[in-house]
């Protein structure tokens, strides 16, 4: 109808809106290809082509289109067959221009949600793909043939490796390049669970089950249906709730606390340890049928000070994650020092200290002067020796001794690198192992 069409059209040119106008369908479809529209707002019933047709060659055309529909109340019925094949909405006529105004708002609102949705899973397929767990030393590069090999299976996976590794990283990996990328990856901290919550936790439990079990709660293991379970620090369960654990993965279905219900459970497990299990299978403090269980496909991640050709990459790839304000270089002398410390918080700690690094680098650049006291000299700590009753000159020479025993140790007794380590002469530091007799 012209008055509707014209009226309309004014009103939406005025909130902004770039407006095309059509007396037909046929004339706008001729169109559709050239003005790419965001939306259509078409009438039901119209002289050349009905509204359900005009919309089936649109959504042919653009599935992506917004298409809201005017309608009478006597074919009100209609427009919902219509939101059924994928029109938005429908409004009665006669209708408020406002509501109109509301309705594409409200559409544009959702557009900007998916949208927003689709760039954080790219980004997160991107944070995780094979190429985010950073390394060229022989174990890493073993490891990522072996995470490459078991992501796209259902297989259990058990992750070794020392607190700091990158194990929830490695999971993540495994999670988002496998068939169950788009269900949940659900991630349970076996060390904070207490023996009181343990069963809650990963079972669920049912209204009244105990006190202050006010309502019906769905457990870990139901939230990761059809998607990945991680259970991190598994040596941390208590040996007598471990059977437990092992009925519900060997069964594939639990039953919430309260409830004597079996729930079946659909999930791909991955378990990640600090300890060696066999020995602890060895000293009784871990079921030998879980470890069975468990130890399907398991993964050994060294910890960092064993691979220390890693510290480079790894330190770049942080440093340049950290940096907003373009290209930070690195000085070699700082890599030398890196590799010397032995990271007892491994890729984690590397992490923490490449964010300081970065932010406290001078002009783009991080060299050694950047570096904390303690990873220099990480044999020496500030309160390692005593002040008591001793003279000036007597304090300076043990710090100067325990100074140049932190370099020697960490250039493995080479005289040279300490004395670079120690930005000294190597005929100084020479002369200075000499008098202390190191």
């Amino acid at each position: 109808e012209r008055i509707i069409r014209v009226s309309l059209a004014d009103e939406l040119k005025d909130a902004g809106y770039e407006v095309y106008e059509f007396s037909n369908a046929s004339a706008a479809l001729m169109q559709m290809k050239d003005l790419a529209p965001g939306i259509v707002i078409s009438d039901l019933k119209m002289p050349d082509i009905n509204g359900i047709e005009f919309l089936k060659r649109i959504k042919v055309f653009n599935k992506d289109i917004c298409v809201i529909l005017m309608t009478a109340y006597s074919t009100v019925s209609t427009a919902i067959d219509a939101m059924k094949l994928g029109a938005y909405d429908y409004i009665e006529k006669p209708f408020d221009n406002e509501k109109m105004l509301m309705i594409i708002e409200r559409n544009l609102e959702l557009k900007n949600i998916r949208a927003e949705n689709k760039a954080l899973k790219k980004k997160l397929k991107q944070n995780y793909d094979f190429s985010s767990f950073v390394g060229k030393s022989k174990k890493v590069i073993e490891i990522f043939d072996l995470v490459k090999i078991v992501a796209k299976k259902s297989t259990s996976v058990l992750l070794v490796g020392e607190t700091g590794t990158g194990k929830e990283l490695l999971t993540n990996i495994l999670h988002y390049n496998s068939s169950r990328s788009k269900k949940p990856l659900v991630k349970v901290s076996c060390a904070i669970l207490s023996r009181e919550i343990f069963e809650s936790e990963l079972f669920g439990h049912v209204k009244g089950a105990f006190t202050g079990a006010i309502a019906d709660k769905p457990g870990r293991f139901e939230m990761a249906h059809d998607g990945t379970l991680y259970l991190d620090d598994i040596d941390d369960v208590p040996l007598d709730l471990q059977v437990k654990l092992l009925r519900a993965l060997e069964e594939r279905e639990i039953e919430r606390v309260g409830d004597n219900k079996s729930i079946k459970i659909d999930i791909r497990l991955i378990a990640s340890t600090k300890k060696d299990l066999r020995k602890m299978v060895d000293e009784g403090t871990f079921r030998e049928d879980l470890f069975y269980r468990l130890n399907v496909f398991p993964i050994e991640i060294l910890p960092l000070r064993e691979r220390p050709k890693d510290i480079v990459g790894l330190t770049k790839h942080f440093v340049e994650s950290f940096s907003e304000d373009g290209e930070i270089q690195i000085d070699e002398e700082v890599y030398e020092i890196l590799k010397a410390y032995p990271f007892p918080g491994n890729v984690r700690e590397l992490r923490n200290l490449a964010e300081r690094l970065t932010l406290l680098s001078k002009d783009n650049i991080i060299d050694k002067s950047t570096i904390p006291y303690e990873i220099k000299f990480p044999g020496l700590k500030p309160n390692s020796f005593s002040f008591d009753n001793k003279s000036l000159n007597e304090i300076l020479e043990e710090v100067e001794k325990n100074a140049i025993l932190g370099a020697l140790d960490k250039a493995k007794g080479n005289k040279a690198k300490a004395a670079e380590i120690l930005g000294l002469p190597a005929s100084t530091v020479k002369s200075k192992i000499a008098k202390y007799k190191l």
